[in-house]
């Protein structure tokens, strides 16, 4: 005889099948079931708390050309722009005095010696200005092993590249069929990000044309068995000016779109209790109170944008971005106020660093 919802939901290493069966379950109470356990578990591990990661949008030049990606490098809509050293600097600024404890820069791919000094350069600069009190956090594509190494000895301590997939046919799917977008290449990145000693992070988008839910079963194995340390995961939302936007009429309706992420994140938890989880803007796009939603459902990291306002509109890699014009202050205000509302509590001034990291690399015992 089968396991119920409620016996699965009390396991912490699912199988494939059980995985599939989870997401799978309907609107309405199945769903809260799953999203309930989530957020039993992170109580139990990480806690009832956030970790805030301040956002720096630095440059939205690419020169990949993602089929899903709005700033992909033959968008000719796009108004291209990297920010000054200052602007990047005032940002770290007001995460620093904030108590933000922690940074991500994020920019397009770009992968020659001008860019990877620029990195360099901007993270001596950074913790130079905060006294080493911000951990930062860098995702910014594939790169060579020698150019992590580089950025991890300036000053980075985490990285994010997202796998977006991990079926290879969909990878295939939805990027160009060149050398600089290859599905193995890519894995191998994240390979040699664990090597320099990075807590090294990824994700998928959900919903994507053409995916099952026995992809995202699959994509949540692989989180596990690359051992990975934090995750950023969000709802595929289309832009206009994509290639991949003649197959809009493939994809889920946005809002289950949005339910499969949540329970996405729910199940994540289960089966990885100690890593780091973001609440993705993806889901606050799809739902006004799609980040609180994240976080009680296990997510237990957001990232306040403090890229500065006139560049927020020049960074849209999907169309409805929100918060496009708060400014960092006001936003930051806010949603102090919305995670005190929902039962959760800002950790600041702390880097909030993967506890499965931690554990991993024999930092914390347990």
């Amino acid at each position: 005889m089968s396991e119920s919802i409620d016996e699965l939901l009390l396991k912490s290493n699912h199988k494939k099948e059980e995985l599939i069966r989870l997401l799978s379950v309907e609107p309405g109470p199945e769903t809260e079931k799953v999203l309930q356990a989530g957020l039993r578990v992170k109580a139990e591990h990480p806690g009832r708390i956030v970790y805030l990661r301040g956002l720096i949008e630095l440059s939205n030049r690419c020169a990949r050309n993602c089929y899903y990606c709005g700033i992909r490098a033959a968008n000719p809509m796009v108004e291209r722009y990297t920010l000054s050293d200052e602007e990047v600097y005032q940002a770290a600024d007001f995460a620093w005095k904030e108590g933000f404890g922690s940074l991500v820069i994020q920019a397009g791919e770009l992968k020659n010696k001008t860019f990877t000094h620029h990195i360099a350069r901007l993270l001596k600069g950074i913790h130079q200005r905060t006294h080493n009190e911000l951990t930062i956090t860098l995702s910014l594509g594939e790169q060579s092993a020698e150019t992590y190494r580089l950025w991890r000895e300036a000053g980075a301590e985490r990285y994010l590249l997202r796998i977006e997939t991990t079926n290879r046919q969909l990878f295939e799917h939805i990027h160009p069929h060149n050398k600089a977008h290859n599905f193995d290449a890519r894995m191998h990145a994240l390979t040699l990000l664990r090597q320099e000693g990075y807590q090294v992070g990824t994700g998928v988008m959900i919903g994507l044309p053409g995916q099952t839910l026995a992809d995202l079963a699959d994509d949540l194995l692989f989180f596990k068995t690359q051992d990975i340390d934090m995750v950023g995961m969000g709802p595929y939302i289309e832009h206009p000016d994509i290639p991949l936007s003649a197959e809009d009429a493939l994809l889920w309706p946005s809002q289950e779109r949005f339910r499969i992420g949540l329970l996405m994140i729910a199940l994540l938890r289960l089966n990885m209790p100690w890593i780091n989880i973001a609440a993705s803007t993806a889901l606050e796009t799809l739902d006004p109170l799609g980040r609180q939603k994240g976080i009680l459902a296990g997510a237990n990291v957001v990232m306040p944008n403090l890229t500065p306002v006139p560049n927020r509109k020049k960074y849209l890699l999907y169309d409805n971005k929100p918060n496009l014009d708060k400014d960092p202050a006001l936003s930051t205000t806010s949603l102090n106020q919305v995670i005190q509302e929902i039962g959760e509590t800002i950790s600041y001034h702390i880097a909030g660093s993967s506890m499965h990291y931690l554990r991993r690399t024999g930092q914390i015992e347990g």
